[in-house]
């Protein structure tokens, strides 16, 4: 038996020493020389979620050797030019920022909240306070601490907020302090997010017409054991950090197994075509999605949004799902649970002699869906079905229901961009007023974010027309 070499050169040594012991996240050029001595080439690599606009690239020893650039596959072109062009540049995060400042949605809140003050020392402008509210999410920042360090060390970000020098960015408690004036001022809030999904609806007429509703779990901030030690004592209930939190169960994902989890749930009705949500509601974990189902599909129908379907899966598969749903003029599509009417056949369409009948269409006014003979020699040739929980006026049967189903994951994306690129998640405050007023405020600012880029395009098309 051979004896396994460590390594066979120096270079090998140091690049698995800077691999292993560093976990350095950008690539470092190592050059043996003829005096073996090192000569290291640093840079940076492009990197959207780093919050500051600078613009940073990593630099090879020679960029003209595909090889050296470390890229699979590459061939020298000589003194042909790079084939991959630039793009255009994106709008930086600052600059976004103060655009929805700008914006009337956002200006008319800024209105209401500065005629809150009439008496008291004036503080700090609401505009600011405002902005970095809005710039907690945008930069994808868990905390109130991280966000005003970014703020007193960017001075873009620092611009557009208005703060031109040190002592003009806000305190951490003067956060605080406004966070506990937005819970109190709450209708002027829910008003500007209303009137944000009102120019959405403008700008994009179809949204909202096919919905999905689901909830997502939120872990809390706080230890939820009701034990104190294992083995110890009871927890008394004022010894819960977070007293609104309560144990439920959530499912299974890629990165992590499903089971209980101390915390939140965020109910939410999302547009299938736009992937924008709608309405959403903070409940404590522990509440069942059932309850939750017609109050947020009402709260859409108050958007004057013209809903026509609504995807939920199997879990909302309940008798007064659906009555709610038909009741509102909207059809459910929903997934049958294994119950015992399933299991003995009675959802299946009409059959014959002559084969399964097929789908020829519904009448919403009857209530009722239409099944023919496949070969027509029946007689009656046709029969009308009543709807109800086994037969829906949509046909689970139909091409139509499977491609609106499919269409219910747009709330599951939905939830993973809110949770990874707008920091819903990890939650870095307790009780439930803070959880929902946390969460109002990151989905106000993805939405603002989308009304702009609706707005820009609608804008660049009609100077092309012109």
């Amino acid at each position: 038996m051979g004896i396994r070499p460590v390594f066979q050169t120096e270079e090998t040594l140091c690049r698995r020493l800077w691999v292993r012991f560093l976990r350095l996240p950008f690539k470092m050029v190592l050059q043996v020389q003829n005096d073996r001595s090192w000569s290291h080439e640093w840079g940076y690599q492009p990197c959207p979620k780093v919050p500051s606009d600078g613009s940073c690239r990593l630099f090879c020893s020679d960029q003209n050797d595909p090889r050296a650039a470390l890229t699979a596959g590459g061939l020298a072109q000589g003194d042909v030019g790079s084939v991959d062009t630039p793009k255009v540049a994106s709008r930086s995060a600052a600059a976004e920022l103060a655009g929805l400042l700008e914006s009337p949605e956002i200006t008319k809140l800024i209105a209401e909240l500065e005629a809150t003050r009439w008496t008291g020392r004036p503080g700090y402008p609401v505009r600011t306070m405002v902005g970095i509210m809005l710039a907690k999410s945008l930069y994808a920042i868990p905390t109130w601490t991280r966000t005003l360090a970014l703020v007193q060390e960017h001075t873009a970000l620092r611009t557009a907020l208005g703060c031109w020098t040190d002592d003009q960015v806000p305190s951490i408690d003067a956060c605080y302090r406004f966070t506990k004036k937005l819970r109190k001022h709450k209708d002027m809030l829910d008003r500007c997010v209303s009137s944000v999904i009102g120019s959405l609806h403008q700008e994009m007429p179809d949204m909202g017409k096919d919905i999905a509703i689901d909830a997502s779990d939120m872990a809390a901030y706080a230890n939820g054991q009701r034990f104190v030690s294992k083995g110890g004592r009871e927890r008394a209930p004022e010894e819960y950090s977070d007293p609104d939190a309560s144990w439920g169960h959530r499912s299974a994902v890629s990165t992590r197994k499903g089971g209980g989890f101390y915390g939140y749930r965020l109910h939410a009705a999302v547009c299938t075509a736009t992937g924008l949500l709608l309405a959403w509601e903070i409940r404590t974990a522990k509440d069942h999605e059932i309850p939750v189902t017609l109050p947020l599909l009402d709260a859409v129908l108050e958007q004057r949004l013209a809903v026509e379907t609504c995807a939920l899966d199997k879990g909302y598969d309940q008798p007064p799902i659906y009555d709610g749903l038909e009741a509102r003029n909207v059809r459910p599509i929903i997934p049958l649970r294994e119950t015992e009417a399933v299991k003995r056949g009675e959802n299946k369409p009409p059959t014959c002699e002559h084969g399964e009948w097929r789908f020829a269409g519904a009448d919403y006014k009857r209530n009722a869906t239409k099944w023919r003979c496949p070969t027509g020699e029946c007689k009656p040739a046709s029969v009308w079905v009543k709807a109800d929980r086994l037969h829906p006026l949509i046909p689970r049967e139909t091409l139509r229901w499977k491609k609106l189903y499919r269409g219910r994951a747009a709330v599951e994306r939905e939830f993973g961009r809110l949770k990874n690129e707008w920091a819903l998640t990890p939650l870095r405050v307790r009780r439930i007023e803070r959880v929902r007023l946390h969460a109002d405020l990151t989905i106000l600012t993805k939405l603002s974010c989308e009304l702009a880029k609706a707005r820009n395009s609608q804008s660049q098309k009609s100077k092309r027309a012109v």
